[in-house]
C-alpha cells in the first residue's frame, strides 16, 4: 500500500505544477473594447483635473485671492496662497504621470491588443478583476507584489 501513498503525493505534485506556470489567455474583443473605453474616460478625467490646474497656476496672484486692489497682502496670506499653489503643482504633476501610464496603455492595447493583460514581468495574465480596477496594470499582483517588497528594502 505505500506506493499508493507515494503514487497519490506524485499526482497531486504533478496537478501542482501548471498552476505554478503561468499562463496567458487574450482577451476577447468585448474586454478589449471594455478596457479602450475605462482608459479613454480615464484620460479626459484626467485631462479635465489638469485644465483645473492649469487656471490655478494661471492666475496672478491678486486674481487667485480674489483681492483685486492693490493692497498689499498679510504675510500670512502670501505663505498660504504659496503653499497651495504648491499643492496644486503637486497633485499636476502626479495627474500628469498618470496620465502618461494611461497613455502608455491605450499605446498597448492599440500596437498588439492580443498582448494586453499580459504581465511584463512573468508574462501570465493580469487577473480581469484587476485590469478593471487598473486598467493601466503592466503587472500581475504577484510580480506588483515583489517589485514593492524589493524598493522597502533596497
Amino acid at each position: 500500500m505505500p506506493s499508493s501513498g507515494t503514487k497519490a503525493a506524485a499526482q497531486k505534485a504533478a496537478a501542482a505544477e501548471p498552476s505554478a506556470e503561468k499562463t496567458f489567455k487574450p482577451l476577447n474583443k468585448k474586454q478589449i473594447a471594455h478596457f479602450e473605453k475605462r482608459l479613454l474616460e480615464e484620460r479626459k478625467r484626467v485631462l479635465k483635473e489638469l485644465g483645473h490646474h492649469g487656471e490655478t497656476f494661471g492666475a496672478s496672484q491678486q486674481e487667485s485671492d480674489g483681492d483685486l486692489s492693490s493692497y498689499s497682502f498679510h504675510m500670512a496670506d502670501q505663505g498660504t496662497d504659496a503653499m497651495e499653489r504648491e499643492k496644486a503643482f503637486l497633485f499636476a504633476s502626479q495627474e500628469g504621470r498618470f496620465l502618461w501610464h494611461i497613455d502608455e496603455a491605450l499605446r498597448r492595447l492599440y500596437r498588439s491588443p492580443e498582448t494586453f493583460g499580459k504581465c511584463h514581468s512573468c508574462g501570465g495574465e493580469i487577473a480581469y478583476d484587476r485590469l478593471d480596477a487598473l486598467p493601466h496594470a503592466r503587472y500581475c499582483i504577484d510580480c506588483k507584489q515583489r517589485e514593492e517588497d524589493g524598493k522597502k528594502g533596497g
